[in-house]
């Protein structure tokens, strides 16, 4: 899956072509659909860094653990970090 600045790229995109108004109805509905799914995966990453911020704020002190709290992405960063 792409990383948040490339799904906010696309959706910059989405929405420069979405505002030029010169497409059908199909086309923008489509781009609408696509641009919905993007803001949707760019919100999930956002909350998910900040649940890591809040995280780190909370252990302030002693040893500091990064964890992952986004479920759907244990395979990738589910392991902690000293």
């Amino acid at each position: 899956m792409a990383n948040f600045e490339e799904q906010l790229t696309a959706l910059e995109t989405v929405v420069e072509k979405l505002e030029r108004g010169d497409l059908s109805l199909d086309e923008s509905v489509h781009l609408f659909e696509e641009g919905l799914k993007l803001s949707n995966a760019c919100k999930k990453e956002l909350e998910a860094a900040e649940g890591k911020i809040q995280v780190l704020i909370e252990q302030g002190r002693g040893k500091t653990q990064v964890i992952d709290l986004d479920l759907a992405k244990n395979d990738e960063l589910g392991d902690e970090e000293e």
